[in-house]
């Protein structure tokens, strides 16, 4: 199976439901290679549920969208046991999270009991109800959302979920052009449903490849010195963890094998850095009032890491996958 390829059938086939947004799909891409999960941040009306519905229906996965409220119950994420009265028996009614691609609208509305069972699934694909432990499906992909801007009523997520996403995704406002391709687009319909290109079980053979592309040394201590560099700057509070870094490694993996590489290079971990590793710092009350945040404290980071000059020379010779 030609992966690049594939990769490339799966933008033209969301491209026919969703206009403009490439960055943000490569994004989702690259977390489903690496079998993680998204965090999609932006204001309402920009596409975020037609994004994650769109790529749904490409991959020919099982699609489950669940509104996060503060009075949602873990139960009505997960599932809960009923009283059958006809056969005096207790039933499971699974919830929302039995899917694959399940949209998690406004995660930071719901409280953080839910968060938490939300969490389980993530981490560790499976739920636990009643005692019983049941196997989520694979692939099982989470697309969550949440507004920066309305922060009345919600519950922030703790660093310690936000950690469990390996991108944060910010879509943006699209350009005149593109919105007048929505315009004529959706004049007629409120739908577009785009052709599953691939399915599944194929996924798994996707997620292999990822693990099977050559990081060179001297990549891989790029990695690590920029994580270093997050963790002993004086700007922020919380540096970048061991989990971030492997993170950051299997991203850049996956960039470039959706890129129809073998190897990575400097620029695929450069690329990868602030969607993956800007949601785990936390700045210093000092660097917020001076008007920095995280994105631009990773920004002069990367900056002044040395990029390895002699890492193209080792990925030059790297083996074929």
């Amino acid at each position: 199976m030609d992966l690049h390829e594939l990769a490339r059938r799966l933008r033209v086939a969301v491209a026919t439901a969703v206009v403009g947004h490439d960055a943000a799909l490569d994004l989702l891409l690259v977390a489903l290679c690496c079998g993680g999960h998204a965090l999609l941040e932006d204001v309402p009306g920009v596409g975020k549920t037609l994004l994650a519905r769109s790529l749904a229906g490409a991959l020919g996965c099982s699609f489950r969208r669940v509104q996060l409220t503060p009075d949602v119950l873990p139960s009505d994420v997960t599932g809960s046991n009923i009283y059958n009265q006809k056969t005096g028996e207790f039933e499971f009614r699974a919830g929302p999270v039995f899917t694959q691609i399940l949209l998690a609208d406004e995660i930071n509305r719901a409280t953080p009991r839910t968060q938490s069972a939300l969490l389980e699934a993530m981490e560790e694909h499976q739920v636990t109800v009643d005692g019983d432990t049941r196997t989520l499906s694979s692939p099982f992909f989470v697309l969550a959302t949440q507004n920066p801007i309305e922060l009345e009523g919600t519950f922030p997520l703790p660093e310690a979920q936000l950690d469990r996403f390996l991108v944060r995704v910010r879509l943006g406002y699209p350009s005149r052009a593109q919105e007048a391709a929505v315009l004529e687009r959706y004049e007629a319909t409120d739908r577009v449903v785009p052709e599953a290109v691939t399915e599944p079980g194929e996924l798994a053979a996707w997620q292999a490849a990822r693990a099977a592309v050559h990081v060179a040394p001297a990549v891989r201590g790029y990695v690590l010195d920029l994580v270093a560099a997050t963790r002993a700057d004086p700007r922020l509070e919380l540096g970048a963890s061991p989990r971030a870094a492997l993170m950051l490694h299997r991203a850049a993996q996956a960039r470039a094998l959706l890129e129809g590489r073998s190897f990575v290079v400097p620029d695929d971990v450069k690329a990868l850095a602030n969607p993956v590793l800007a949601h785990r710092l936390i700045v210093s009350p000092a660097t917020r009032l001076s008007g920095e945040d995280a994105d631009s404290v990773l920004a002069a980071l990367l900056a002044e890491v040395p990029v390895p000059v002699e890492a193209l020379e080792d990925a030059a010779s790297s083996p074929s996958p």
